[in-house]
């Protein structure tokens, strides 16, 4: 079994990998010192084939559970959802003393997390993910929250899950279409801290689902490593990780939540992002095409449809939490596997690499 620690004092936990994991949830549970009740919060999609054996796990284990099923989908992301989860926690007679495990991909996570940053002031987690964008990269990290119709997570905060427990066999049940976007953050993830994975990248296929542990681990060991340096976001080292996000975030919240999911308009945004990186940060345009390569490899999309206006990318653009005091910081790559962080791109530039994106 691969095991990722993420060192923040009284906060650490540890990150498992393991095909086969999700039948052992309730051991390691136990094994990370959970107590009280439980609360299982899923969405429909995810609750189908697994809720019921991660119920009988914890119910051998010796712990009492319920289940909260939500709606599948970005829209479900949602001050209200919250509000409705909330209350059905509270009517099932869960306080202070319970835990939540949130079982599902990116939505799933962000949304049972934030939960449970704010139930009775604040109750442990614990991330079971099953899609690759939060196995590799949500599920890590401790940023939870919801949407709102001007964007996407601005309204959230920063709260540690107590362990995460990555089944790569959760993936064998994912639509084609859903297991592919994921890839878009694991080559943001190469393409930041890792060309050595950007090879390994070239060598998979994008049609067997059959994910090793190692990637895997490969890929939440640079997310751990940079929480540690940066849990909050405050020095700068952190935000390496939106490379892609901010406009690609942007063109997510533009169009009807669901028209893109999340890796497809993240995809988009690296394509934005090796652009201005070629302009600003002297990325070469041969390693920008192997970037590009990759995506569409994964066949992820690399062209932006003339119905999305640039203005409204903008607009939802300005409104990004990563904004501070006006300033647009962007991350780019002088190279691929280093990233930088600037504030020097002109507005007008930012402008055509959204129009660049329709060529």
């Amino acid at each position: 079994m691969k095991s990722v620690p993420v060192s923040l004092g009284d906060r650490s936990y540890e990150i498992l990998v393991e095909p086969g994991l999700i039948r052992e949830v309730g051991m390691r549970v136990k094994n990370a010192g959970l107590t009280g009740r439980c609360a299982i919060i899923s969405d429909h999609n995810v609750a189908g084939p697994y809720l019921t054996g991660v119920q009988r796990a914890l119910e051998i284990s010796g712990y009492e559970t319920t289940s909260h099923v939500f709606p599948a989908g970005e829209s479900s992301k949602s001050m209200s959802e919250t509000t409705s989860l909330c209350r059905s926690l509270i009517e099932d007679g869960h306080d202070r003393s319970s835990f939540i495990i949130a079982l599902g991909g990116g939505v799933v996570g962000d949304l049972a997390g934030f939960i449970a940053s704010i139930f009775y002031r604040g109750i442990p987690f614990v991330q079971i993910p099953t899609t690759i964008v939060s196995q590799v990269d949500s599920a890590v990290g401790g940023k939870t929250g919801v949407n709102t119709p001007e964007g996407k997570n601005l309204i959230g905060c920063f709260h540690q899950p107590r362990l995460v427990i990555i089944d790569p066999e959760t993936l064998l049940t994912l639509p084609s279409r859903e297991f592919r976007e994921g890839f878009a953050e694991v080559v943001k993830h190469a393409a930041i801290r890792d060309i050595d994975m950007m090879t390994e990248l070239e060598n998979v296929d994008p049609d067997n689902q059959v994910v090793s542990a190692t990637l895997i681990a490969q890929n939440v060991a640079i997310k751990a490593a940079i929480v540690e340096e940066d849990e909050e976001e405050h020095s700068g080292t952190r935000a390496l990780l939106n490379f892609g996000h901010t406009i690609g975030h942007a063109i997510e919240a533009a169009v009807p939540y669901g028209t893109y999911l999340h890796g497809e308009a993240i995809s988009l945004g690296i394509r934005a992002a090796l652009k201005l990186s070629e302009d600003y940060a002297g990325l070469t345009i041969q390693e920008s095409e192997r970037v590009l390569d990759i995506l569409e490899t994964f066949r992820l999309p690399l062209l932006l449809t003339e119905d999305i206006e640039t203005d409204v990318i903008l607009e939802k653009l300005n409104r990004d939490k990563k904004f501070s005091g006006g300033k647009r910081t962007f991350v780019l790559l002088d190279r691929i596997g280093n990233a930088i962080t600037t504030d020097e791109v002109p507005p007008e530039a930012v402008r055509d690499a959204i129009e660049y994106l329709r060529s």
